[in-house]
């Protein structure tokens, strides 16, 4: 029996949060909605399954149970966490550690990301790098709070994507709205928070000493290939292809047939379709598993897609 499992976003409160999650038919349950865990089986937020043979589970339970509708992976935890972030004001800025260091220190795995910018309000911009040539400069500039001097900053668009490997200084700025692939991971490393404080009067926990230790110095963009493939008038974009995760924007206009030899991670961006017949529609979440050998997409539709 083939299994196409669809998910129930969960969602997290943040002080940058806002309420633009709305707009894919969520009922938010705080003002300050930052994130929706759209596909997870972290610790921190199991997504729960809403149809078929294992309606009511968790995510994690069900891959742990059924390696077999995951390609058989050896891994003892899910790969990937897909979130949708609403960047009501500037995130702070943060870094994450690679594989070895996380698990070392944090028993977690590391953290590699990427965005799709889903909207961006006028002049909204990402920080993405530092200008600091050696440990000691980088040192220098963040005792200093020299942030301007130190941090790199980047206009982005909608329709953007920006890879995020591990070790790359970076935030998002106020006004964006983003999907987000990464390893499934929730160790983040917080380097300066523009002196925020909280209800309380108190500026939230920094993390500079790790930070410092897993930040890539000097920052070095990572080169991306995105390909295009053009089947009809439907467009698979593939943005990235590595060791983390590949990721792809699926552009359907009419009909679109795939064989399918792999399971997948599917988030509904824009429009309205079927998917092997079960309706979809903007702000659905769902995973194709491996025992399903094809994929019929109808409809108008933009389609995130992720696996390992």
């Amino acid at each position: 029996m083939p299994d196409i499992l669809f998910l129930e976003p969960l969602f997290k409160e943040r002080i940058w949060g806002g309420q633009k999650l709305t707009q894919f038919g969520y009922q938010l349950p705080y003002q300050k909605t930052g994130e929706c865990w759209a596909i997870s089986a972290h610790p921190n937020g199991q997504s729960i399954i809403k149809n078929g043979r294992f309606k009511g589970l968790s995510l994690g339970q069900v891959f742990t149970e059924n390696k077999q509708l995951f390609n058989d992976i050896t891994s003892d935890r899910f790969p990937l966490l897909t979130k949708i972030l609403d960047a009501n004001d500037d995130l702070s800025v943060q870094v994450h550690p690679n594989d070895a260091y996380a698990q070392k220190v944090e028993h977690d795995l590391g953290k590699t990301e990427c965005w799709v910018v889903l909207d961006a309000e006028e002049d909204a911009y990402i920080i993405y790098g530092h200008h600091a040539t050696s440990k000691e400069m980088f040192k220098s500039m963040v005792n200093h709070d020299a942030w301007d001097q130190l941090l790199i900053k980047k206009k982005v668009q909608k329709g953007d994507f920006i890879y995020v490997p591990s070790g790359t200084i970076h935030a998002l700025g106020k006004g964006l709205l983003i999907l987000e692939t990464q390893q499934s991971s929730d160790t983040t490393y917080r380097l300066f928070d523009y002196h925020r404080k909280d209800e309380k009067g108190q500026e939230r926990e920094l993390h500079i000493k790790k930070s410092i230790e897993v930040a890539r110095i000097p920052h070095v963009d990572e080169k991306i290939d995105v390909k295009t493939q053009n089947i009809d008038e439907s467009v698979i974009t593939q943005y990235v292809n590595n060791a983390f995760f590949t990721v792809e924007k699926w552009s359907i206009k009419h009909q679109i047939t795939q064989l399918n030899h792999h399971y997948k991670l599917m988030s509904v961006i824009e429009g309205q379709g079927t998917i092997n017949e079960y309706p979809i529609t903007k702000g659905d979440h769902f995973i194709i598993c491996s025992n399903v050998d094809k994929i019929e997409l109808n409809g108008q539709l933009e389609i995130i897609v992720s696996w390992v």
